[in-house]
């Protein structure tokens, strides 16, 4: 018997919320504080529930702001992106040591910056480069997650330097758990220093997780869960990211995590609060115009208005990132879409476009990109449920462990 719980979604435009297996969503009022508009819109829904009942995750705070700086584009920085991205994190920027000398350090003030490379037993790697460059970047915290040797020789420059086990273990595979560890709990602590968010331990007695996280935790129950094949992708399309979980069998050079499925996260593709960034990148894009045709929607679409129907904004946001993993785009990770089956939609898209209106866009990509006459199926999550199976998983850990 499933017990008693309630499960929040604060999101950037809506809330979510599975009471039971009730799911109920709810637009957010931005005239009022997040927690203000909950207790309005849902006060008697909380109030069935205990603190230790209730568990919430966000994606509404923003996420922690990162660096990640890295020996090489080869490996090490691989490895540290996908582990941030799969920690919900948001990186605002990526460099490697070679560029150092010819990179201005980032503008902005930035929330971590996560330092990796090399092997266990080789050092010298790290040198004054990475100092004299760390000297004027403005940052809160800062991680190291590489070879052994130099992290002794960076602890006694940088006195605030967290040290974690190298990313890169012994066997030469990913071990993403103590970083991924360290960005979550990170993430929590960034939630209780902001006043609209923190607001919300006044409800819930559990730890608040970054909602990409909860999503990930979930992506091994999907095909239990949802009428699909392997491999497939959810795609999360919303108002300020658009983000795609994927399985690594995907990916022909796969960095094996701890869970098989990696995330890659499009910020310039949400259709509310990045709609300009969405609408600039369609126009910039060879395909889209004919797309727009094939939809039978103007070209007038794509000028910077308030008007263009959110359904097109949709349809444009998953052609673009299937797009971006195609082998069209060489800038992000390029996933063999032959393989895929099955593409799952959620969030606000799976609210939004009906199941042909969606079938119609992934069709015309296959066509164009791939030059296939089939396309894998398309499943809506149109409850929006996949991050409740994260929540579930989340739960079960939480009281094994206070069992153990």
């Amino acid at each position: 018997m499933r017990p008693h719980r309630l499960y929040i979604d604060i999101g950037s435009t809506y809330f979510k919320l599975d009471a039971d297996g009730a799911i109920s969503h709810h637009f957010r009022d931005f005239s009022i504080p997040i927690y203000d508009d909950l207790r309005a819109k849902c006060g008697e829904i909380l109030a069935r529930y205990t603190p230790e009942e209730i568990s919430i995750c966000s994606s509404a705070n923003g996420g922690l702001s990162t660096l990640v700086i890295a020996l090489s584009d080869s490996f090490s920085l691989r490895y540290a992106i996908n582990t941030a991205f799969n920690a919900g994190i948001n990186i605002i920027d990526t460099l490697t040591l070679p560029r150092l000398a010819e990179t201005a350090p980032p503008s902005q003030k930035v929330d971590v910056v996560v330092l990796t490379g090399g092997i266990d037993g080789v050092g010298g790697l790290f040198d004054e480069r990475i100092c004299d460059f760390l000297a004027n970047v403005r940052y809160d915290n800062i991680v190291y997650a590489g070879n052994d040797i130099d992290a002794k020789f960076l602890a006694s420059r940088i006195p605030e330097l967290v040290v974690l086990p190298n990313l890169l273990n012994d066997r030469l595979k990913l071990d993403e758990k103590p970083l991924k560890t360290y960005l979550t709990d990170l993430y929590q602590a960034d939630i209780m220093g902001k006043e609209e968010i923190k607001r919300f331990y006044d409800v819930t007695a559990n730890q608040i997780y970054p909602t990409p996280y909860v999503v990930n935790r979930a992506l091994p129950l999907i095909g239990e869960k949802m009428a699909m094949a392997d491999p497939f992708v959810v795609v999360d399309i919303g108002g300020a990211t658009t983000d795609i979980h994927y399985s690594t069998d995907l990916v022909a050079d796969n960095l094996v995590g701890e869970g098989g499925y990696d995330r890659l996260v499009f910020k310039k593709l949400g259709v509310y609060k990045s709609r300009p960034s969405l609408l600039h990148t369609a126009r910039q894009n060879e395909f889209v115009f004919e797309l727009l045709g094939h939809l039978g929607v103007t070209e007038e679409a794509l000028e910077s208005r308030e008007d263009t129907p959110v359904t097109t904004m949709m349809q444009l946001a998953l052609f673009l990132v299937l797009y971006k993993v195609s082998r069209h785009h060489a800038d992000y990770v390029e996933l063999d879409l032959a393989k895929l089956n099955t593409i799952v939609l959620t969030g606000g898209i799976a609210k939004i476009l009906s199941p042909e209106e969606a079938k119609s866009v992934v069709t015309f990509a296959y066509r164009k990109l791939l030059h296939f006459h089939q396309a894998p199926d398309v499943v809506l999550d149109t409850d929006y449920r996949i991050w409740t199976y994260g929540m579930e998983v989340l739960a079960r850990q939480a009281h094994t462990k206070e069992r153990s």
